[in-house]
């Protein structure tokens, strides 16, 4: 059967440089690869560009191909060039990391340092304890460094007699396709290169113990439902060295009994009277820096809105403070005395000519 040409595999030009090839490549092994691809012909399309990329990413292998063509590896197995023994594990490593996929291919073991990871706790506040800050004690339970080994997970260090310390194993896999070389995480020592004589009796060999803990924490003001606060260094511990992980602290902030928050700002309904709406009045009203009097003019209307500046909330970062508004709502009475309802029908005889929404009504009539 007639091959095609490497480039043409990789979809390269012949001055291609060995980034493009290897760019190429990885985007082929990650639309081809056997585990990832559901299309029929997946497997022989990986099998030809890993073939393609073995012989152009060598530069000598690429000087005899480009010189001799496919002939240049005739002798070598029947379909032609040889790759069984080219270790892909690094392009693969690269392709899929160390945290993601590994299909066999290129784990590089976990001797090296490793971040611990983060946590999330959620962390209820009243409103006064978001509006104004405070101290709050919070319950964690994390994984730490073993005190008794020092996190190795035992005693009497010496090299892993599987990966002789490397902290990874290859192996060689035949497939109807070739031979696949592919290096993985050492089950032995689980990549950390060491083993040894005695397992730590505390930790079970992890290295890790879990601890429950408390912890103060001071709460800045003006923080806000789904808000989050980090705690550098407070999460799990790291591997081999590394640093410990964060905690975040995402907040939920409980309603308030009057009070209604819109970001910084607060706003309060005021229910007046009607005989207040109508002749105007002083009213003392709560705002969380204290009682303001305020002067509401005659004539008021439900939805009317008074403004008392800075009376908000501190912003987290700026520290400025929002403002207060004063959302009027006129009470219309539901029970009257019989005086009462004279003085109301009195009322109800009140000219609504000069009323400009009566006017457009009343063209209506």
């Amino acid at each position: 059967m007639n091959k095609r040409d490497y480039y043409e595999v990789l979809g390269v030009s012949k001055s291609a440089s060995e980034a493009e090839i290897k760019s190429a490549f990885r985007k082929l092994a990650k639309k081809y690869h056997p585990d990832v691809s559901k299309e029929p012909d997946a497997a022989e399309k990986f099998k030809e560009a890993q073939e393609a990329y073995a012989v152009l990413s060598d530069e000598s292998k690429r000087r005899q191909y480009d010189q001799y063509g496919h002939a240049a590896f005739d002798n070598n197995g029947a379909g032609g060039f040889d790759f069984s023994g080219f270790d892909f594990s690094d392009i693969f490593s690269d392709l899929f990391g160390d945290g993601g996929f590994n299909f066999g291919f290129g784990s590089h073991g976990s001797s090296r340092a490793t971040k611990g990871r983060d946590k999330l706790v959620q962390v209820d506040l009243t409103f006064e304890e978001a509006v104004f800050g405070c101290k709050k004690i919070v319950n964690l339970d994390v994984n730490e460094v073993c005190s008794e080994c020092d996190g190795k997970g035992g005693k009497g260090e010496s090299s892993c007699s599987r990966c002789h310390g490397s902290g990874t194993v290859t192996t060689e896999q035949r497939t109807m396709f070739g031979t696949f070389m592919s290096r993985s995480t050492c089950p032995e020592c689980n990549g950390r290169g060491k083993s040894y004589k005695e397992r730590c009796s505390k930790c079970r060999g992890t290295g890790k113990v879990n601890v429950n803990k408390n912890i103060e924490v001071k709460i800045p003001a003006g923080v806000d439902t789904g808000n989050q606060l980090r705690l550098s260094g407070k999460g799990e511990a790291g591997s081999n060295g590394g640093p410990n992980g964060d905690v975040y602290l995402e907040f939920n902030v409980q309603k308030h009994e009057i009070y209604e928050r819109d970001g910084n700002d607060i706003y309060l309904e005021l229910p007046i009277t009607m005989a207040e709406a109508a002749l105007g009045c002083k009213r003392d009203v709560p705002t969380i820096h204290g009682s303001v009097k305020l002067t509401i003019k005659d004539g008021a209307q439900s939805g009317d809105k008074y403004r008392l500046k800075g009376k908000g909330i501190e912003d987290v970062h700026s520290y400025r403070k929002g403002d207060m508004y004063v959302v009027i709502s006129v009470v219309t009475p539901k029970k009257l005395t019989r005086e009462q309802k004279k003085l109301f029908e009195s009322l109800a005889k009140t000219d609504l000519q000069d009323d400009l929404k009566y006017r457009k009504i009343e063209k209506y009539l």
